[in-house]
């Protein structure tokens, strides 16, 4: 049985009551700096913070009828959009009201591995009932985000099963264009669960052509994987929530996560084209119009939305059973009044390449590092393994980086999923994409395609132990993860 099958079909009513606020409350603000918390563990830190995460139980609120339970940031989930300046140096108090060890990891951001909270950089855990304060220079500038990096295994009540998440902005000082809003839109799926049945129609690749697909399969049954179907844009499921109020002629500036633990996702504002001009926070060469976008797990992708289409519609996930379950929100023009419409765009497959340039200067690589991803169906008990090289984490030895060096990465990938690649601490560019070449694309999580190959160029200049994984949850804490060292 496909896993969209699994999903049920009924949609969420879109005309529901619910407490209203400014559409522009989506844009968030830092967080009030506030001083370390009487009766946590540990010495009191000195002076005030410039900004305070309070690890907690919160409850989510995605329609009147549905609400859960999970842990989040400051009181919410998402958490607080944190906005700082490229170069300015920030603490950030981290106040772990739990009962687990947590880690915060600042993705997408040049700080030292034991700032960037991953265990495997050694990043120290906040502890129980704790505290750690980290001080942190924001860069480069761009659309990051923050979130737990722990493993979860089989709790599917822990890392990023939860809602442990949010944006942070970093100011470069560059506008990236004239606006009228600035929204800040999270895709996230809840209330995960283990599933044997299920075949992954949405990684978005399936069409591609299938460069590394084994000539013999191993046809033995997969192990239990996660899935869900239950989702939301920020807080609010699809119908709850207030809508983003626009009227004619305003330019909206929105900036996309997928903060799944789970899924990639696409997502179309129906009636309008969107034009992307960064990737995971970073300028794109070529800034294009297209009618979806396309989000691996940790991606982001920023958009510009000229508002020339008068109606109420509805910007959501592709695939309506997604979409009936709560992926999308209503976006209503002033001075109309009918039902929110969804119109399926054209399913035209996504091409990072045309945002890029085949002509763009580019310092050539002067190692090249191949990777090659397998899976064993089972090999994890009730779950399958992932492996990179042959092996699942960790590696000893093998992956051995020296400063100055300009590397190429050439990610193979054997295994039937499409697997959202996250960089630790650097930026890679996308140097091609199943054979087909670009330049100049920026990213630090690029989708490896269905049976394809992703080849990606950097520059070893963050020295320090550097963290390379899959970021669905699950196939990271079952073995699909390898450490960079520098030499």
């Amino acid at each position: 049985m496909k896993r969209r099958n699994l999903l049920k079909l009924g949609g969420m009513a879109l005309a529901q009551a619910a407490a209203r606020m400014p559409a522009q409350t989506m844009l968030g603000a830092p967080t009030p700096a506030h001083s370390a918390m009487a009766g946590s563990d540990g010495p009191e830190p000195q002076g005030k913070a410039d900004y305070t995460l309070r690890i907690a139980p919160v409850t989510v609120e995605l329609d009147p009828a549905h609400i859960l339970s999970t842990i989040g940031y400051n009181g919410s989930s998402p958490g607080p959009v944190l906005r700082m300046k490229e170069g300015k140096p920030v603490t950030v108090d981290i106040i772990n009201d739990t009962d687990t060890p947590e880690l915060v990891h600042w993705h997408g951001m040049f700080i030292p591995p034991e700032m960037d909270g991953a265990e495997e950089e050694g990043s120290p855990f906040v502890p129980p009932h704790g505290r750690r304060r980290v001080q942190i220079t924001p860069r480069p500038a761009g659309c990051r985000w923050y979130h737990t990096h722990t493993m979860a295994m089989d709790d599917l009540h822990k890392g990023g099963y939860t809602g442990q998440f949010g944006f942070l902005y970093v100011d470069g000082g560059d506008d990236p264009g004239q606006y009228d809003q600035e929204l800040f839109l999270a895709v996230r799926d809840w209330e995960p669960y283990f599933s044997a049945s299920m075949e992954d129609d949405d990684d978005d690749t399936h069409s591609g052509p299938l460069l590394e697909k084994p000539a013999v399969m191993n046809t033995a049954p997969d192990g239990l994987e996660v899935n869900s179907m239950t989702y939301s844009i920020n807080d609010k499921a699809l119908g709850s929530g207030d809508p983003i109020r626009v009227r004619q002629g305003q330019r909206l500036l929105i900036h996309f996560l997928n903060a799944s633990a789970i899924e990639n996702r696409r997502i179309a504002l129906a009636g309008h084209k969107m034009k992307v001009i960064a990737m995971d926070g970073n300028p794109v060469p070529s800034p294009q119009l297209v009618d979806s976008i396309f989000l691996g797990v940790a991606e982001r992708i920023d958009a510009i939305v000229e508002m020339n289409n008068p109606g109420i519609w509805i910007l959501g996930g592709t695939e309506k059973p997604v979409r009936d379950s709560g992926l999308g929100i209503v976006v209503e023009y002033a001075g109309q009044h009918q039902q929110p419409k969804w119109i399926d765009p054209p399913q035209t497959p996504w091409d990072y390449t045309i945002f890029g340039k085949t002509d763009a200067a580019s310092p050539p690589p002067q190692e090249s590092i191949e990777l090659i991803f397998g899976k064993i169906p089972g090999g994890a008990g009730k779950f399958n393994l992932f492996l990179v090289n042959g092996k699942p984490y960790p590696h000893k030895g093998e992956l051995v980086l020296h400063e100055g060096v300009r590397y190429r990465l050439v990610m193979r990938n054997q295994t039937d999923d499409a697997h959202p690649m996250h960089i630790h601490r650097h930026l890679w560019e996308l140097a091609s994409i199943n054979d087909k070449p670009t330049a100049g694309v920026m990213k630090d999580t690029v989708v490896v395609p269905y049976y394809g190959r992703a080849v990606v160029n950097f520059t070893a200049d963050q020295p320090g132990l550097t963290f390379y994984h899959c970021h669905i949850q699950q196939h990271m804490d079952y073995g699909f993860k390898a450490l960079f060292r520098y030499a």
